[in-house]
């Protein structure tokens, strides 16, 4: 019913840019959270960067000041501006959203983009 579709990924060089997109498809009546994870290799999965309820963002300690996360509500898009970017960063990125379907939905449902590589070189 909705489906996540990340881009933008790839490979990249120590202190470059890269900016990553999620766009949803399928009708959202309302959505309870919206944020970036990432994984690398031998780690537990971990929130990057996400909306607060009342619009502000949250960012993980070690990406603040280098990423930044917006939406475009137009194009059903999230974004995930990362600059400065380090080997550390390396990681399968995954969009994530906790949606309600419709009025009649009590609760909302959670989804998961397929996750897109971005590698950065020393």
């Amino acid at each position: 019913q909705v489906q996540l579709v990340e881009s933008g990924g790839g490979l990249v060089q120590a202190g470059g840019s890269l900016r990553l997109s999620c766009t949803a498809s399928g009708s959202i009546f309302s959505v309870n959270f919206m944020g970036w994870y990432r994984q690398a290799p031998g780690k537990q999965r971990e929130l990057v960067a996400s909306f607060t309820s009342g619009g502000g963002t949250n960012y993980a300690e070690s990406v603040k000041g280098r990423f930044t996360i917006s939406i475009s509500n137009a194009r059903n898009t999230m974004y995930l501006q990362m600059i400065s970017l380090k080997p550390e960063d390396t990681a399968v990125y995954y969009c994530n959203a906790d949606v309600r379907l419709g009025v009649a939905a009590s609760i909302g449902r959670n989804y998961w983009g397929q996750g897109t590589q971005v590698t950065v070189s020393s």
